[in-house]
């Protein structure tokens, strides 16, 4: 197995649901290191981009208004990025199938996950699928300087943009 690095999302769902705790718990099986945790509100753009593989599928406009909050009132997602030997499969393994339904009911989604009666899988967390996904992700979701070690090439820019700091 190589070190790798891996996206997980704990949805407005497993938020709602005060899963937080127990995701994360059952995360630390994997005996992997965390890089970079936040919570993120998750505005429309990055829900679309991050989504932009399944644009063509149906449950499109669902998913997206689902990570988006718009079915739990949960307008955040927990982002956290894990890395270590083999990341991906072990997270995809504790996460389980996409589908509740078919996970196994010792998994995070087989556990915590639900498929509503509109069709909308709840399954309370989003894993990675590959090396390749996981970082367009994570690229996607963290800055370079919110994770706490190098894990892809960056460049320095000047930028004259206005920021809030604190006070």
């Amino acid at each position: 197995m190589t070190k790798e690095a891996t996206l997980v999302l704990i949805k407005p769902d497993g938020l709602a649901k005060s899963l937080t705790g127990n995701i994360l718990t059952r995360l630390s099986e994997a005996k992997l290191e965390i890089a970079a945790a936040k919570c993120v509100r998750v505005p429309r753009e990055l829900a679309e981009a991050h989504y932009a593989d399944l644009k063509d599928k149906p449950f499109y406009p669902a998913l997206i208004e689902y990570i988006t909050g718009k079915y739990h009132g949960r307008k955040k997602v927990m982002a956290v990025v894990y890395v270590g030997e083999g990341a991906i499969k072990r997270v995809r393994e504790l996460s389980g199938a996409t589908n509740p339904e078919e996970a196994d009911p010792t998994s995070i989604r087989g556990q915590y996950g639900r498929i509503t009666t509109k069709g909308v899988y709840e399954n309370v967390l989003h894993a990675s699928a590959d090396a390749e996904d996981a970082e367009r992700e994570i690229k996607l979701w963290f800055e370079p300087s919110e994770i706490i070690f190098p894990l892809y090439r960056t460049k320095t820019i000047q930028v004259t943009d206005r920021k809030k700091v604190w006070a």
